[in-house]
């Protein structure tokens, strides 16, 4: 079946060409001197990306191939200015990076609901010979054209926004933990990558207070290199200000699994290292209180380590506390204003998450349309600061 969260679609955008101006001279009976009377050409439709609380995931767009902006239309004699192309919005969830796909670059992102970003700008609508009317040319024969469209393929990625993103291996009890702390309900079952697809929770705390926790499918070693499901859904954690890390307390070296998980984030990207991290030791229903204190001797010292059981839901309060407090420390808001997202304000190769993509079955092949109404605008100059240039009419 299906899944119905999508979080990648590739998209071709063109925003609109700008309407020609006319080149039209009136000459009627009763004014036979009348003159230049071409109207202005229409401005061409932009594309805007718009964000929008009510979209979770970008499946409104899985099969959204092409997505055009209509044309500025044509001026007209009496000086009549042609209509300007409809402007096109694209709603997006917020929390969607865009892509030049072509490229790689970076082009935007969308972080908030009503956030509305230009995308492609419309083309301006070119100048009718009625502009140009003057004293020493009383009878100009010329007209601009309009400006041409712009068009490019996008990326558009979807990043869950959430306070704490939970990383761990399949069957690690991440998706148990989600269902006990919050009303989300994942699929639970026990048998690797029960979970495929991210999941958010809202955790409740204490005064009406809460934070949101992300779930997101097991990571095994390896993953950076294509194994499991690969590190495609470690975009969902990128923005969260914590990572919890959750390793089975039956677990025969509960450090060595935690540096196994740690090296795969850093093989995606180094920079999410720096993120606030706790260490939640899962399953303890099957420890008792002896060996839990030995346990803790051989675990790192440099991160929070809580001991828990999704299924009790002994050290609950205790792991809700320590989150609490993580997230409110002042070391992590100044790592949050500081820090980059570094797949946001960098440079991205997406190269091998398109890779990825095609052996899941998407297709990626775009149809480009051209325009029967194209004109060649080689020696036509628009200057930006000035909208009467023009030369060689």
């Amino acid at each position: 079946m299906e899944s119905n969260f999508v979080d990648y679609v590739k998209i071709m955008c063109r925003s609109g060409k700008g309407g020609k101006g006319s080149m039209h001279l009136k000459h009627v009976k009763y004014n036979p001197n009348g003159g230049p009377d071409g109207g202005d050409g229409g401005k061409g439709g932009s594309i805007y990306l718009r964000g929008n609380h009510n979209y979770w995931t970008l499946l409104h767009l899985k099969y959204e191939r092409h997505i055009f902006a209509e044309h500025g239309g044509n001026g007209g004699k009496d000086k009549c200015h042609g209509t300007d192309g409809k402007d096109v919005y694209i709603d997006v969830p917020c929390g969607t990076v865009v892509y030049n796909a072509e490229t790689g670059k970076y082009v935007c992102d969308v972080t908030y609901d009503g956030q509305e970003v230009l995308l492609l700008k419309g083309g301006r609508g070119g100048l009718g010979n009625f502009q140009f009317r003057s004293a020493t040319n009383q009878a100009p024969r010329y007209a601009q054209p309009g400006e041409p469209m712009q068009e490019m393929t996008i990326i558009l990625e979807l990043k869950l926004l959430a306070d704490v993103g939970l990383v761990g291996f399949p069957n690690a009890g991440k998706s148990t933990l989600v269902s006990s702390l919050s009303n989300a309900r994942p699929k639970i079952a026990n048998y690797p990558f029960t979970t495929m697809e991210p999941s958010l929770g809202i955790v409740g705390y204490r005064d009406n207070k809460s934070f949101v926790m992300a779930d997101i499918p097991g990571i095994i070693e390896g993953a950076s290199e294509g194994k499991g499901l690969g590190l495609r859904f470690l975009r969902h954690i990128e923005r969260n200000s914590l990572l919890l890390f959750m390793v089975p307390g039956d677990t025969d070296d509960i450090k060595r699994e935690y540096e196994i998980l740690l090296n795969e984030l850093r093989q995606f990207n180094p920079e999410m290292l720096d993120k606030h991290r706790v260490l939640a030791v899962t399953k303890c229903d099957l420890l008792d209180e002896e060996l839990v204190e030995m346990l803790r001797e051989t675990l790192p010292d440099d991160l929070p380590v809580v001991f828990i059981s999704a299924v009790t839901g002994y050290g609950l309060e205790e792991l809700k506390d320590v989150l609490w407090n993580e997230l409110n420390a002042e070391s992590n808001k100044l790592q949050a204003l500081t820090s980059e997202d570094s797949l946001v304000h960098r440079d991205k190769d997406m190269t091998r998450f398109a890779e990825e993509m095609a052996d899941e079955g998407e297709d990626d092949d775009i149809e480009y349309i051209d325009e029967d109404e194209i004109e060649d605008l080689d020696d036509f100059e628009y200057d930006e600061d000035s909208s009467t240039s023009f030369t060689n009419f």
